[in-house]
């Protein structure tokens, strides 16, 4: 027996869809907790908040202070707590939909995701990241179901910085080249759609991710950013546990270990583990379409502004020592790094974090020496 949350209970999507959502919201609550995070979304979430309250809603306000951590958590369920509040409405980023999420699933209470970028998925998934206090990832959480209602409204996520968009599509690409991994040859007729979905959804961002950023709002834009924030997630949906992250993910696992990578976002991270699992399925694995796959995506997240190499990542200085502890970290045996088909060591994980922008020539050399 396998369980899928597999969507949102409802999707509204389009300009305008937070007005459209107010009636839905009435129904699932009366007093909310309205979550959110960073300074530059305040007045978007006072203007929620107020739409909130023309609605005879009685609306508490709680702010994260870290990323999705448990001292934060455990403040914000102290207030859900003593409040009274029958829902949680989270407006914000990944990290913040993640705290909303799973403050949600813990109390037992409707759950509205309200995405201010289209930088992941998370307004979707049943799934929940951990981080400590200082922005480390600890784990995930699988939560029971995915959000009650999921507002995903052009005019919210449209405000927000281009990076985020070009963060969101890297984040999103993650889905083929991990779950072809780890699921292409999955028998599970369910898995196998959710591949080709993820398939699908690389060739549309491969196309259109250019057109997109250079035209916010248009219709090039509306399909990049809904494949990101909403299609991305489905895919996980549909695909389940089965249909798993492999090494993009685990790498950015191991960066957040590092303090200096903490500027970059969520999907910066993921698209550079991209590069370092094509670079493992090519010089490990002995892959060749997979160096063409990095020669490929290399100028084309070059463009987008997704980092391709520790240096635009800001780890230029980085130690040795401390490279090793993301390599280590992506190599921990809980990791979904290892649903690669070969074996991966620490040492492998180094010399592919080092080596995203290795010319096919180079390998070739170095290969014959």
């Amino acid at each position: 027996m396998q369980q899928h949350a597999i969507a949102p209970a409802v999707v509204l999507r389009g300009e305008g869809a937070w007005q459209e959502a107010l009636p839905a919201l009435q129904n699932l609550s009366r007093h909310p907790l309205l979550l959110g995070r960073s300074e530059a979304t305040r007045s978007l979430r006072e203007q929620l908040a107020a739409d909130l309250s023309q609605r005879d809603l009685a609306v508490t306000s709680a702010e994260l202070e870290h990323d999705c951590c448990e001292s934060d958590l455990a403040r914000i369920s102290q207030i859900l707590s003593t409040s009274g509040c029958d829902a949680v409405v989270a407006a914000g980023g990944g990290k913040v939909l993640d705290a909303g999420k799973l403050l949600a699933h813990r109390h037992g209470l409707a759950c509205v995701t309200v995405p201010t970028s289209a930088a992941t998925c998370a307004g979707w998934t049943a799934l929940a990241n951990i981080y400590s206090a200082e922005g480390a990832f600890e784990g995930d959480v699988a939560l029971d179901r995915c959000p009650d209602l999921l507002v995903f409204d052009h005019a919210l996520v449209r405000q927000a910085p281009p990076r985020t968009l070009a963060s969101g599509i890297a984040d999103a690409m993650a889905k083929w080249y991990e779950a072809s991994v780890s699921s292409g040859a999955s028998s599970d007729g369910l898995v196998q759609q959710a591949v080709q979905m993820a398939r699908v959804l690389r060739d549309q961002l491969l196309l259109e991710a250019k057109d997109a950023m250079a035209n916010p709002g248009g219709e090039a834009w509306v399909r990049v950013a809904e494949a990101s924030g909403l299609t991305a997630g489905l895919i996980g949906g549909i695909g389940g546990a089965r249909c798993r992250t492999v090494a993009a993910h685990a790498v950015h696992n191991g960066l957040t270990q590092l303090h200096a990578s903490h500027s970059h976002l969520h999907g910066e991270k993921v698209g550079f583990g991209i590069l370092v699992q094509l670079r493992l399925e090519e010089v490990i694995g002995g892959n060749r379409l997979a160096g063409q796959a990095r020669r490929q995506l290399l100028p084309f997240f070059q463009e987008l502004g997704v980092p391709v190499s520790l240096e635009e990542l800001g780890l230029k200085q980085a130690s040795l020592s401390a490279l090793q502890e993301v390599a280590a970290f992506a190599c921990r045996p809980e990791s979904d790094l290892h649903h690669l088909p070969f074996a991966v060591q620490p040492s492998d994980v180094l010399a592919a974090l080092v080596s995203t922008t290795t010319s096919s020539e180079a390998q070739l050399q170095a290969s014959q020496a």
